[in-house]
């Protein structure tokens, strides 16, 4: 059924979706500023789960980054994709493998950071009455959404349909004037790129500004309503947005559950 779920798939939105937005969450949440500040030195956090990609990440004090380096390693191991999701949802710890600074970190920067990043993935109705609050947690939605497609799409057998309609090109999913996030396909798979946009993107989902595109990702508002009254548009070539679009419902199937 289109409702079912895949762990795994659930697995590759967790690593690449979900904790990419930690650099995002660094340079956006002023609570974030004083939990970096306890890093002594960079540190490279590496998640090995078995079955799927390595994933690193650098902290320093000044932000986290999506790159190896040069640092202090902390691995944590994880056995299963199942295992993986547990541990997002705070039910399972993984296995680390570091000394005792790297412990330290986990527990003084590493995981105080998660549960951040949770808060502002799922806001309270305080959270969204302050409007720098709610803007900070639409964007951090918006990554979050845009990454998912990307993995649903390459990982998910219904996602993995809609790409094979997706011909060579730039998806952009823009809000307003200030944000332009895009999705790269090329040879019917998905990629997010986090980089500033530097050409015009062959077809494009917009919101009309941070309140529209978090209450839409949110289910706080419906999609068609907004396209019927403007405050969502479509341009370019539209079967590309079609097929995104129904990719990222299939990502809403996951990230709701």
């Amino acid at each position: 059924m289109l409702t079912d779920t895949d762990p795994r798939v659930l697995a590759h939105i967790n690593l690449f979706a979900v904790l990419g937005a930690l650099p995002e969450l660094a340079r956006l949440a002023p609570e974030a500023r004083p939990i970096l500040a306890r890093v002594d030195r960079p540190t490279v956090v590496r998640l090995r789960v078995r079955g799927l990609p390595e994933r690193s990440l650098r902290f320093t004090a000044d932000g986290i980054t999506e790159e190896d380096g040069d640092g202090r390693d902390v691995t944590l191991v994880l056995r299963s994709a199942a295992h993986l999701n547990a541990m997002i949802d705070g039910t399972a710890q993984p296995l680390p493998l570091t000394g005792p600074g790297g412990l330290r970190f986990l527990t003084r920067v590493f995981a105080p950071l998660a549960e951040l990043l949770g808060r502002y993935l799922r806001p309270s109705d305080e959270d969204l009455a302050d409007p720098d609050r709610r803007d900070a947690c639409a964007v951090l939605t918006l990554h979050v959404a845009v990454a998912a497609i990307a993995q649903v799409a390459n990982t998910d057998r219904s996602g993995r349909y809609s790409a094979r309609l997706i011909p060579d090109g730039q998806i952009g999913v823009e809000v307003g004037d200030t944000i332009d996030l895009r999705l790269h396909a090329r040879d019917h798979a998905l990629t997010f790129d986090r980089t500033p946009a530097s050409s015009p993107a062959r077809a494009a989902l917009t919101f009309r500004d941070l309140d529209v595109a978090g209450d839409v990702l949110a289910g706080r508002a419906s999609a068609l309503a907004c396209l019927c009254d403007g405050r969502m548009a479509m341009r370019g070539f539209i079967p590309m947005i079609d097929n995104v679009s129904r990719i990222l419902d299939r990502v809403g199937h996951y990230l709701g559950d």
